[in-house]
């Protein structure tokens, strides 16, 4: 979400895909959660959370993003499945700037096609697939980069490079240190081959 906000305020006509209902809270919901659980029963604090997120951000299945029957909370415990702290992408989804799609089924040079039917063109891809890795079920014709559960097959530190350009990033499972040092070492290979 904060990377189609970063494109879209920038001047890219920008689509995210949502493969699955998520709920969307604010910085101030998530904090005030965190507080309330120590003095509230935990469903009190999330039905009030979900109640609050539907007061703010209203209903956006119509804009394709549905919210989930578990509160997001649950979600966090059960599947590691985090809420998306909104820092103004819901607006920008609400207003058309940002277009919200169906899964991805399959991709055929700049074309992709979606689990809706449609096939839409696209200049840039960017896979930032969530806490569920599926990577490598749908990534076809590289057998070299991950394994059957989304992680690099290359070791530390070279894990990040693919072949024919492909790079992965935050795989490594070192938190935002780890993203940094991927990023780095991929702008660095860039720019070699510039």
């Amino acid at each position: 979400m904060e990377i189609a906000l970063d494109l879209s305020n920038h001047g890219a006509k920008t689509s995210i895909v949502v493969r699955s209902p998520m709920h969307i809270i604010s910085r101030e919901m998530a904090y005030m959660g965190l507080i309330l659980f120590n003095y509230l029963p935990h469903a009190l604090v999330e039905s009030m959370l979900v109640m609050l997120s539907k007061l703010t951000y209203g209903d956006l299945r119509k804009y394709g993003v549905g919210r989930p029957q578990e509160g997001p909370f649950t979600m966090k415990e059960k599947y590691g499945k985090y809420p998306v702290v909104d820092v103004g992408t819901h607006k920008k989804i609400k207003s058309g700037e940002i277009q919200v799609l169906p899964a991805v089924t399959s991709i055929r040079g700049n074309d992709v096609q979606f689990e809706d039917g449609k096939s839409h063109p696209f200049d840039v891809l960017v896979f930032a697939t969530g806490f569920k890795r599926s990577t490598n079920k749908w990534l076809k014709g590289d057998d070299y980069l991950l394994n059957d559960d989304g992680i690099p097959k290359p070791s530390f530190p070279n894990h990040w490079k693919g072949k024919n350009g492909l790079y992965c990033v935050g795989l490594t499972r070192m938190g935002f240190y780890g993203i940094s040092a991927d990023v780095q070492n991929i702008a660095d290979d860039i720019k070699s081959l510039l």
